[in-house]
C-alpha cells in the first residue's frame, strides 16, 4: 500500500516527480526499468534487492538508487516500510547540477558498488525527516517546485555523503578489491570503445579469464562480460542524453559496425532503443544553459 504524490511535465504529460510513504513492499516485486532516477528509503523490512544480474540482501535501515532504465526487483519478507523518490532529468538535471550535487558515480551510474546503502539510526531519521518534508510539500495547494528541488537535493547531499564516509572508513560493499581488479576497472574504462570481448581483457592483465571472472564476481556480484557491458552501456545513454550526436556515430564512436548491431545490443541490455531512450529522457537538455 502507498501514499504517494506526484507532479507531471506540462508540455509532454510524463512523470517529472513522485514522492510515496508504502507501508509494504508488494509493488517492487514486479520489474521495474524507470526513465527516471529513483530513490528508494527501506525504514523498516528486510528481503533481497535484484539490479541489473546482481543480488543483495537488505535489513532494516538500507537505502537504494537507481539510474535511468535500470531494471531492479524488491523482494521483502514480512512487513516492508518506506519512501520513494523518483525524477526525470527535466524536473533535475544531474549532469548540469554536478558541482551542487555530487552524486552521479556515487549514488547512481557506479559499476563497481552495490546501489544499496546501510544506515544507522541516525542516518534513518535525518533522512526520514527530509522524505517527510517533501510529502508536506506536495501535499500544499500551491507546490512550490524550488522547495521540492531543495529536499531533493538535500536528499541526494546526504546520501552521497553516507556512502562516502563508509567508503572512507573501509565499510562500503567492494572496498579493499585486488589489484587486479583495479587494473581492470583503468582497462575498461581505458578500451570499453574499442575492446567487447572478455578474453581481450584477460589478455591485457596476463590473467586468465576464469579467474578475473571468478573475482569479478566475488567482489562485484557481476561477470567479466556484464562489467564491460555496463560501461559500453552507460557511455551509449550518456551520448543520447546529452548530445544530438545521430545513433548511427554514437554506434560507430563505440566500436560498433552498424548501427543495428548497436541498437540491438542497446535494446537487450536497456529494455528499449537508443531512440526511444533518447525520447524518453530527453536529448540535450543536460548541455542546454552550462
Amino acid at each position: 500500500m502507498a501514499n504517494n504524490s506526484y507532479a507531471l511535465n506540462r508540455v509532454t504529460g510524463a512523470l517529472s516527480f513522485r514522492i510515496s510513504r508504502f507501508t509494504d513492499g508488494t509493488n517492487f516485486k514486479t520489474l521495474k526499468r524507470y526513465n527516471h532516477f529513483t530513490v528508494i528509503l527501506f525504514v523498516k523490512g528486510s528481503g533481497e534487492l535484484v539490479v541489473d544480474a546482481s543480488r543483495y540482501t537488505f535489513d532494516n535501515g538500507s537505502l537504494m538508487s537507481f539510474s535511468l532504465y535500470q531494471p531492479f526487483q524488491i523482494f521483502c519478507k514480512g512487513t516492508c516500510e518506506g519512501f520513494s523518490i523518483e525524477f526525470h532529468p527535466d524536473f533535475f538535471c544531474l549532469h548540469k547540477h554536478r558541482n551542487e550535487v555530487s552524486c552521479n558515480g556515487v549514488l547512481f551510474n557506479n559499476l563497481y558498488e552495490s546501489p544499496l546503502i546501510r544506515l544507522t539510526a541516525a542516518n534513518i531519521r535525518g533522512l526520514t525527516s527530509v522524505f517527510n518534508g517533501a510529502l508536506s510539500e506536495m501535499r500544499r495547494p500551491a507546490i512550490d517546485a524550488e522547495v521540492l528541488l531543495s529536499y531533493l537535493k538535500i536528499l541526494l547531499i546526504n546520501a552521497s555523503r553516507i556512502k562516502v564516509e563508509q567508503r572512507n572508513r573501509g565499510g562500503a560493499l567492494h572496498m579493499n578489491v585486488p589489484e587486479t581488479l583495479l587494473a581492470l576497472q583503468a582497462a575498461i574504462d581505458a578500451n570499453y570503445k574499442s575492446i567487447h570481448q572478455a578474453a581481450a581483457y584477460a589478455n591485457l592483465l596476463s590473467v586468465t579469464q576464469n579467474a578475473l571472472n571468478r573475482n569479478c564476481r566475488l567482489y562485484f556480484k557481476k561477470t567479466l562480460t556484464h562489467l564491460i557491458t555496463e560501461r559500453v552501456v552507460l557511455e551509449a545513454k550518456r551520448e543520447l542524453y546529452l548530445t544530438a550526436k545521430p545513433v548511427k556515430a554514437i554506434a560507430y564512436d563505440l566500436g560498433f559496425n552498424d548501427e543495428f548491431h548497436f541498437s540491438k545490443y542497446f535494446k537487450s541490455n536497456v529494455g528499449v532503443s537508443p531512440q526511444v531512450f533518447r525520447d524518453t529522457v530527453g536529448v540535450g537538455k543536460a548541455v542546454t544553459n552550462e
